[in-house]
């Protein structure tokens, strides 16, 4: 068995959506293993979660442990931290621990990128953004990966991290605004660990689509319910959108009826699904896959270096 750091660098978005994105098709048809993530809460401090599946199109299993933990920016350590182990299919001997930290950044980024390539209204696309921490930052990168971008608008709690955020991407004439101005544009990400609404629904223009990336836990939201009740609503997947997503706390108030949900971005990328006029308002609701963990996990795996032997079995 070998252990994976990833130090020595990450794969490039380049390789990273293609991988997202096929991994999301085999969803789509039906193709994998996935039970919804388990949930393990500790009272203030956070939460983790495990996450198993089984990829049969990139014959690899197994299973991801990532913690939620929000006030750790305070202590100097990363709010999510995660680590995925790979299973032999035919043994069942674990064969790969993988640090997952960045990777699961990265792959979330590629989800939001995915979703805009197919559920934007235009390209080239203004790109709002809705808080200005590191998935913010994977969400535009993995985004100009895949399509290109004409300006940022960011904004953050904090005037001084969107304006740095902006500095960061001048490339693509970010600047930072007003949250209303923020959501003066073709595709929204939202990436804030918010309990209540953030993004009020009078902001909203026909046409928008929105990812929704911060609600990955039970009570959380960014968006007004009622830009639900006005919009097209793709989900990564049924069972952890109605449970943990941006669709959990209108869906348990019974102010959302989750058979209203449109589909899945794995539907999405098959053609089964998709946005119904240029003028609608799409969302996609992104909890994180056990999936997508392991089509980033099979690139670092493929390039096989900076792994160390470890003794086991």
């Amino acid at each position: 068995m070998k252990y994976y750091p990833v130090h020595a660098g990450y794969p490039p978005y380049a390789e990273v959506n293609p991988a997202i994105e096929a991994a999301f098709a085999e969803h789509g048809r039906g193709n994998v293993q996935m039970p919804p993530k388990v949930y393990v809460t500790f009272v203030e401090s956070g939460d983790f979660r495990t996450m198993p599946a089984y990829l049969p199109a990139q014959e690899i299993a197994g299973v991801k442990i990532v913690n939620v933990h929000p006030h750790n920016r305070t202590r100097g350590l990363p709010t999510v931290m995660a680590l995925t182990v790979i299973i032999d299919i035919t043994t069942g001997i674990p064969t790969a621990i993988i640090n997952a930290t960045e990777l699961t950044a990265l792959r979330t980024g590629s989800a939001g990128a995915i979703a805009a390539k197919y559920l934007a209204p235009r390209h080239p696309v203004t790109l709002g953004i809705v808080g200005a921490g590191r998935q913010a930052e994977a969400q535009v990168e993995a985004t100009a990966a895949s399509l290109a971008i004409e300006e940022i608008l960011v904004w953050s709690r904090t005037e001084k991290s969107a304006e740095a955020f902006a500095a960061r991407y001048s490339d693509y004439n970010a600047r930072s605004v007003p949250i209303e101005r923020a959501c003066d544009c073709d595709v929204l990400t939202t990436t804030t660990p918010s309990t209540k609404p953030v993004v009020m629904a009078d902001w909203i223009h026909e046409g928008t689509h929105i990812n929704a990336i911060g609600a990955d836990a039970p009570g959380k939201q960014e968006l007004d319910p009622t830009i639900l009740e006005n919009a097209e609503v793709f989900v990564d997947d049924p069972g952890q959108a109605t449970h943990s997503g941006e669709v959990n706390v209108p869906v348990g108030t019974g102010y959302y009826d989750p058979a209203r949900i449109a589909g899945t971005l794995g539907e999405v990328v098959i053609g089964k699904k998709g946005r119904s006029s240029p003028d609608a308002i799409t969302i996609f609701d992104s909890t994180g896959l056990a999936i997508q963990d392991l089509a980033i996990a099979a690139l670092v795996l493929r390039d096989g270096d900076g792994g160390y032997e470890l003794p086991f079995p």
